[in-house]
C-alpha cells in the first residue's frame, strides 16, 4: 500500500496540525487524529496487476455501478454504450485507463459540483473527457467531479499512448467516471455492482486479429 503522490501535501499539513494541537491539547486533540486517518485511508493507493486480453474494457475507477445504458457520446453525439461508476469517499480515487491506446482527444469542462450518483452530473458537473482509439474502436473516458470533490486532475494529453489499466487521473473526494463505448460492446457489470480500477472488466469489445492477453504492473 503507498500514498497516492496528490495527497502528500494534504497528509503532510493534516499531520502536522495535529502533532501541534497534540502538544498543547492532549487529549482533546483526538477528532483531529480521527480526521487525520481519514485524509490517510482516502488517498491510500494499492499497486495493481493489470492482467486482460486487448478486447476487455477495465473500469477507469474504484466504486459502484450505477448506470448502463445507451447514451449520445458527450464528443460528437453518436450513440454509446454509457457505463458509469460512482466513487464515495471510502474508495480509491486514482483513475486508469480502462483499455489501451492512443489520446486523440482531452478535454476539461468547467460546471457544477451536483451531487455525482445522478445522472444530470455527466452534463452538469465539472469534469475532463479524454477519446482513447482502442483496437476495438473508440472509447471515451469521463472524470467527473462531486458534491465534495473540486478538483479533477487528468494526466493524458493529446497524443500519449496508455497501456491498459495505466493511471491516467485522480479525483479528490468522492466523484464518478463514466465509460462512452462502441454499442458492439458487451456489458460484463450489473448495476449495484463493486469495481475495482484496473481490475474489474465491465464489458468486452469486438475481438480483431492479432490480439493477445496482455499482462503488467502498473505502479
Amino acid at each position: 500500500m503507498t500514498l497516492a503522490r496528490e495527497g502528500w501535501g494534504i497528509v503532510t499539513a493534516t499531520l502536522f496540525f495535529t502533532l501541534i494541537l497534540t502538544w498543547f491539547a492532549g487529549w482533546w486533540s483526538l477528532p483531529l487524529w480521527v480526521l487525520f486517518l481519514l485524509v490517510l485511508q482516502f488517498f491510500r493507493e494499492p499497486q495493481r496487476v493489470i492482467n486482460a486480453s486487448e478486447n476487455t474494457v477495465l473500469s477507469a475507477a474504484d466504486g459502484r455501478v450505477v448506470h448502463i445504458g445507451q447514451a449520445p457520446s458527450p464528443l460528437d453525439g453518436s450513440d454509446k454504450l454509457k457505463i458509469s461508476v460512482f466513487m464515495n469517499v471510502f474508495n480509491v480515487h486514482a483513475n486508469r485507463a480502462p483499455v489501451a491506446g492512443e489520446v486523440t482527444h482531452s478535454e476539461r469542462f468547467p460546471g457544477s459540483f451536483l451531487n455525482a450518483a445522478l445522472d444530470k452530473a455527466s452534463a452538469e458537473n465539472e469534469r475532463h473527457l479524454i477519446a482513447i482509439n482502442s483496437s476495438g474502436g473508440e472509447v471515451l473516458s469521463m472524470q467527473i467531479a462531486g458534491l465534495l470533490a473540486r478538483r479533477v486532475l487528468c494526466y493524458a494529453n493529446t497524443g500519449k499512448t496508455l497501456t491498459i489499466g495505466e493511471r491516467y487521473g485522480f479525483i479528490r473526494f468522492g466523484s464518478r467516471v463514466d465509460l462512452y463505448l462502441p454499442l458492439g460492446c458487451q456489458p460484463q457489470v450489473r448495476l449495484g455492482d463493486k469495481t475495482a480500477a484496473g481490475i474489474t472488466a465491465v464489458a468486452t469489445l469486438p475481438l480483431q486479429e492479432n490480439q493477445t492477453a496482455t499482462e503488467a504492473v502498473i505502479k
